[in-house]
C-alpha cells in the first residue's frame, strides 16, 4: 500500500522532536532543495554474486554496499547509478536511507537517490533530517501488503531549514558527538564479539574435558566410566526402542580422525544415543497457514533463543499429522536444510512446546535418560559439536543438507554421568556471568541510541549549536530556493515553521 494521508498536517499533530523545527527557521520541500533520481527496473535473469556490475537493491540500503552484480549491458540512458555521498532509500518496506558509501553501482527498481544542491542545503543535513520524516510515513501507510513509497511523497516532505551556515554548524556538532558515541559503541560491540568468543571456548572446554579436569581428578573413585554407561544406554534402547523401523545395532564409530578423550570418557555416535527419531518434518502448502496447530519453523530458534510459543504461526493440519508430527518436551530439533552458515542449528525444546509441529526442513529426535540432555545440547550447539554434526552435508544452489544418516553418524564424545552434570553446572555458571555481561553491552548500547536522537532533537529544535545575527535568514534563504526554481515554488507551497 502506498501513503496517502496529508503530510504536512502529520508533522503539524507530531510530539516527536525529530520532526520539530526551530521558529526562526522555515520549511522546505525536499523537491525544491535535491535531486530524486529513481532506480531502474533491471531484469533479475541478469542478478548474480560475482560478475558484473554491482547495483543496489532494497536490502542493500541498510547494509550500505552492494551485494549482487548485474550481468548485462548497462548503456540505456534510462539506467541509473549512484553514488558515494548520495542519499539512498529504500522506497518498499521500511523506508530505510543512508548516505551511500558503497561505490558506484547500479540504482534497482524501488531505491532513489537523492542529492542536494548545497547551495541551499548541506547533503549532510538532509540525511540527518530524513530518517524522521520517512519513519513517520511509514507509521501511517497501511501494511496489508508490502508498504510503497513513491517519489512525489518523498519530493513532497517539508524538511526543516535553517540558515545554510547554520546547517553546516549543526551537522559539524552533530559528527563530532555521533563520533563519541560511535567509539564507545565499537568498544561495547567489541565486548559482545569477544563474549560470544570466550562462550565458544567455555564450552570446548566442556565437552573435550578440560573444565572439568581439577573435578575429574577429584572424583574418579565415584566416576561410571563412559563404555559402562554407553552399554547401559544400548540396553534400554533396545528394550524401548521407538526410532526409525525396527531395531538395528548402531553402526560401529569409526575413531580413527578423532581426537584423544579423557580417562573414562568415550567417543559414541549420536545413533547409538537416540531413543526415537530422527524424524523428518511436516510439510504443507502456504495455503494451510493462518489458523490452527502452532509450529515451529527454522527462524523461530538461535542458539539459546526460541520464539515463545504464543507467536508461532498456526497451521491447519490434520490430526494424524498432530500426533505424528507433534513435538514433546525434551526433544531436540536439527535445523536440515540452509545455508551452511546456519546448517545443524539446534535447539532443545521446553515443556511449553508440547503439542506443537515442526516443518520439514527440520528434523527432530529424543535421547533416553541416561544421558544429560543438556550435555548433549551443549556439544550440539559448540562449534565442535556443529562441525561434527554437518561434516557430510550435501551441497546445492544456495543451500546445504544433511540427512537422519548423517545426523546418526554424528561423533558425540560421552563423559560419565556425574561428569556431564558437573559440565552443565560449570557451563551455566558460566554463561550466567556471560549473561550479565551481555546484558550490560545491550544496555549502554540502548543508551547511545536513545542519546542520539536527543542530540538530533535538540538539533531540530535550534537548542545543539546558538543562532548567528549574522548569518542569511531562513526567510531569504527560502526566497533565494524560490527564485532559483520559480516551477518547483509555484507547484509547492511554502509551509512557515511553527
Amino acid at each position: 500500500m502506498s501513503f496517502g494521508e496529508n503530510i504536512e498536517q502529520l508533522i503539524g499533530s507530531s510530539t516527536n522532536g525529530l520532526h520539530a523545527c526551530h521558529h526562526t527557521w522555515e520549511r522546505v520541500r525536499i523537491g525544491e532543495i535535491a535531486a530524486l533520481v529513481n532506480g531502474y527496473a533491471f531484469k533479475s535473469s541478469g542478478f548474480n554474486d560475482k560478475e558484473g556490475t554491482p547495483i543496489v537493491r532494497i536490502r542493500d540500503v541498510t547494509k550500505g554496499v552492494p551485494g549482487t552484480y548485474y550481468h548485462g549491458p548497462v548503456d540505456d540512458p534510462k539506467m541509473t547509478f549512484i553514488e558515494n555521498g548520495q542519499i539512498a532509500i529504500g522506497m518498499d518496506g521500511d523506508f530505510n536511507c543512508r548516505i551511500w558509501g558503497g561505490g558506484q553501482a547500479l540504482l534497482n527498481q524501488r531505491v532513489c537517490s537523492l542529492t542536494a544542491n548545497e547551495d541551499f542545503y548541506s547533503q549532510k543535513f538532509l540525511a540527518l533530517a530524513l530518517p524522521g520524516y520517512l519513519k513517520l510515513i511509514n507509521d501511517h501507510t497501511s501494511s496489508i501488503t508490502v508498504k510503497h513509497l513513491s517519489s512525489l511523497t518523498v519530493r513532497d516532505i517539508p524538511v526543516p531549514l535553517p540558515p545554510l551556515n547554520e546547517q553546516r554548524r549543526i551537522v559539524e556538532k552533530i559528527e563530532t558527538l555521533f563520533a563519541r558515541l560511535d567509539k564507545g559503541e565499537e568498544a561495547l560491540r567489541e565486548v559482545q564479539r569477544q563474549l560470544s568468543t570466550y562462550r565458544q571456548s567455555v564450552l570446548k572446554a566442556a565437552v573435550t574435558g578440560q573444565l572439568t579436569a581439577d573435578w575429574r581428578a577429584q572424583n574418579a573413585h565415584r566416576q561410571e566410566h563412559g563404555r559402562d554407561l554407553l552399554e547401559r544406554i544400548l540396553q534400554t534402547r533396545r528394550e524401548t526402542w521407538e526410532g526409525r523401523g525396527k531395531y538395528k545395532e548402531p553402526a560401529a564409530l569409526d575413531t580413527t580422525d578423532l581426537s584423544e578423550l579423557p580417562e573414562g570418557w568415550i567417543w559414541t555416535s549420536l545413533g547409538a544415543l537416540i531413543s526415537a527419531g530422527p524424524q523428518n518434518g511436516l510439510y504443507l502448502p502456504q495455503s494451510k497457514y493462518g489458523s490452527g496447530t502452532p509450529i515451529l519453523r527454522i527462524d523461530d530458534y538461535q542458539v539459546d533463543w526460541l520464539r515463545p510459543m504464543s507467536e508461532l504461526r498456526l497451521v491447519a493440519a490434520e490430526p494424524d499429522d498432530c500426533q505424528k508430527y507433534g513435538l514433546h518436551h525434551g526433544d531436540f530439533v536439527v535445523n536440515r536444510v540452509n545455508s551452511v552458515s546456519h546448517l545443524g542449528k539446534t535447539t532443545l525444546l521446553p515443556s511449553e512446546y508440547e503439542g506443537a509441529l515442526f516443518e520439514s526442513n527440520m528434523m527432530r529426535f529424543s535421547v533416553g535418560n541416561l544421558i544429560s540432555k543438556e550435555y548433549l545440547r551443549l556439544y550440539l550447539t559448540s562449534d565442535l559439536g556443529r562441525k561434527k554434526l554437518i561434516q557430510n552435508c550435501k551441497h546445492a544452489v544456495n543451500q546445504a543438507s544433511i540427512n537422519q544418516g548423517d545426523v546418526e553418524a554424528t561423533p558425540v564424545p560421552l563423559p560419565p554421568y556425574l561428569e556431564q552434570e558437573e559440565i552443565v553446572q560449570r557451563v551455566s555458571e558460566e554463561s550466567s556471568r556471560e549473561i550479565a555481561s551481555l546484558k550490560t553491552c545491550q544496555t549502554e548500547l540502548a543508551r547511545s541510541a536513545a542519546l542520539r536522537q536527543s542530540i538530533l532533537k535538540d538539533a531540530f529544535a535550534g537548542r545543539l549549536v546558538p543562532q548567528n545575527p549574522d548569518d542569511e535568514s531562513a526567510s531569504e534563504l527560502l526566497a533565494r530556493i524560490q527564485s532559483d526554481c520559480p516551477a518547483k515554488s509555484k507547484r509547492s507551497r511554502r509551509t512557515q515553521a511553527a
